[in-house]
């Protein structure tokens, strides 16, 4: 863990993103602030702001990972992450973190109680919400354990169609099921499952969505 400040400098001439805010110490480039909060942040083209930055990095397998964050306001820093609490930077430890978030959020959001824990009670099917079905779908596909994964996706679909509440349901699981029925070889269940989130979503939400737009690209 290295305390240190960094200088925030815009970038005009980026050629991905005009908007960029660079991130500099001691001459050498860190990184880039998240584009969301650059298109917002109060910094001229050509003005410098030092700003307090923590980074973090880690040596494994003969590479080097790091990640890092800077602080914003004009109080003294408060970061979420310390020398005894680091953050997740490999891939595993990331998806352990998400998974374990997506968790507590909904096991908080239960003990909780009221209107919150009803509507995530909605989003349950066998005693696990939706939400939490995100990293072990992803975990199974890297696995290659593909029947595993596609159960899962059809949980999550039912869970996110309870969920909707009149609206469309969220569209990730079917987009994974559709991927995989696709690897599979089996086109049909690719586009039974596309036709149904078409068929639970609102007729408004239907048209330019990914859904549609993959099915579209299947019936060519």
């Amino acid at each position: 863990m290295l305390d240190c400040v960094a200088v925030l400098r815009r970038e005009p001439d980026n050629p991905v993103d005009t908007s960029a805010v660079a991130a500099w110490v001691d001459g050498e480039h860190i990184g880039y602030l998240p584009s969301h909060l650059s298109k917002r942040f109060p910094l001229h083209v050509g003005a410098e702001l030092p700003v307090p930055m923590r980074l973090f990095s880690l040596r494994r397998d003969g590479k080097i990972r790091g990640e890092a964050w800077v602080w914003l306001g004009t109080d003294a820093p408060q970061w979420q992450y310390s020398a005894t609490n680091p953050p997740p930077l490999t891939p595993e430890e990331k998806h352990a973190a998400e998974a374990a978030w997506r968790t507590n959020m909904v096991h908080d959001a239960l003990v909780e109680g009221g209107r919150r824990a009803e509507q995530f009670r909605t989003g349950m099917v066998d005693g696990v919400h939706y939400l939490e079905l995100v990293e072990p779908i992803k975990q199974l596909k890297r696995e290659g354990r593909l029947r595993e994964a596609l159960e899962l996706c059809y949980q999550a679909i039912e869970g996110a169609e309870r969920d909707a509440g009149g609206r469309e349901p969220a569209p990730a699981y079917t987009e994974h099921a559709a991927i995989i029925h696709r690897k599979l070889g089996e086109r049909d269940l690719e586009v039974a499952v596309l036709r149904r989130w078409l068929d639970h979503a609102p007729p408004e939400r239907r048209e330019g969505s990914r859904i549609a737009e993959r099915l579209a690209k299947i019936r060519r």
